[in-house]
């Protein structure tokens, strides 16, 4: 069977190289698009055989672009061994250079199909400069098991649809929103993220970010929870009393500089696994209230300037803190010395204050 002519069909195609296949074809009707992938037998040798995954478009992403792009930006990261990207565009565009935008181009809207082998959409967005919006259209695929980095750095990322969004199997979302710096707003109440272990980084450095809702999150497993809210400069409220932390073994960072929060409720926290709590709380220059009477120290290894800079916090109940377990850690005495009321035994609270008056005198 002979292959078709590209003019009479008016698609254009391309195979850049073995393992990444891009097809890109301008106004091109799904009609054409599935005969195609019947019709030409090289091209179907690289593609996905079932005919239905395109019909149903399982992994539909629209994204939209600055109609003006600086030179070489990123819409979408290829990379690895088995990567089967379909794209085409909704203008009137013949061709783009791989992953990157030609220079001078108008194009404004790009519609993504990925291929239903992909597993890992990790670093899928990562540092994509020129995008405005994505929005997931369809997105019933429930074999990625990867989504780290899959957002990270994308600095001019206004909103994000994701409503959509198929978690089910997902393990890792270490910095997935890391760097989103003008996202103000996430709905992430649809995510299922009962088997994800990392989320170290997830939102840093989302400094526009004021609303977040994590009421849905579902955190038995996760093991990771360091830099998760680093940054957050614009966030007031944080509620995250339904999270369950037994198998968290690292806080390390986890609000430092979440300068604007007021409070916490932290009831729930279990720490028993904990062993980084490093900077936990610093710079949370406007929270007044943090009740960690909960809180158990046996297993933590690191707890330097925990309270660093909590300039508004009235009371601190850490009676739970063996003083054996500090010993002389002068981090720790530093970040609490800045604290009128505290709660804890008699010996460390004499050593608490003799460190103040220490740095008092200086």
């Amino acid at each position: 069977m002979s292959e078709p002519d590209n003019n009479s069909n008016n698609f254009l195609v391309k195979i850049k190289n073995s393992n990444i296949l891009k097809r890109i074809f301008s106004n091109l009707k799904e009609s054409k698009f599935l005969k195609m992938i019947i019709y030409n037998n090289r091209l179907q040798k690289r593609v996905n055989k079932d005919i239905n995954d395109y019909i149903n478009e399982y992994s539909k992403i629209v994204i939209e672009i600055y109609p003006y792009p600086y030179r070489n930006i990123h819409f979408i990261n290829l990379f690895g061994g088995a990567s089967y990207c379909h794209i085409y565009f909704d203008d009137n565009e013949k061709e783009i250079k791989r992953t990157y935008l030609n220079p001078g181009e108008k194009v404004t809207k790009i519609k993504v199909i990925l291929d239903y082998r992909y597993k890992t959409l990790c670093g899928l967005f990562k540092e994509c400069h020129s995008i405005r919006k994505i929005s997931f259209i369809k997105f019933n695929r429930n074999n990625i098991n990867n989504m780290s980095l899959m957002f990270s750095e994308c600095y001019y990322l206004e909103e994000l649809d994701l409503s959509h969004f198929n978690t089910d199997n997902v393990k890792d979302m270490q910095k997935m929103f890391k760097s989103c710096e003008r996202l103000k707003e996430l709905n992430l109440s649809n995510f299922d993220t009962k088997k994800v272990k990392n989320m170290s980084h997830i939102f840093e450095k989302c400094k526009s970010l004021e609303k977040l809702n994590l009421l849905n999150f579902n955190t038995n497993n996760v093991e990771d929870m360091s830099y998760m809210f680093h940054c957050c400069g614009k966030l007031v409220n944080l509620d995250l009393s339904n999270f369950d932390t037994n198998n968290v073994k690292n806080m390390g960072h986890m609000f430092d500089s979440c300068s604007l929060l007021e409070k916490l409720n932290l009831s729930n926290f279990n720490t028993n696994k904990v062993k980084d709590m490093s900077h936990m709380f610093d710079n949370c220059r406007d929270l007044v209230k943090l009740n960690i009477s909960n809180f158990k120290f046996e297993k933590a290894t690191n707890i330097d300037y925990i309270f660093y800079q909590c300039r508004k916090l009235n009371e601190l109940d850490i009676s739970n803190v063996n003083v054996d377990t500090i010993k002389e850690n002068h981090n720790f005495l530093v970040s609490c010395s800045s604290i009128p009321n505290i709660i804890c035994s008699d010996e460390l609270k004499d050593k608490i204050y003799k460190k103040k008056e220490y740095i008092d005198d200086r």
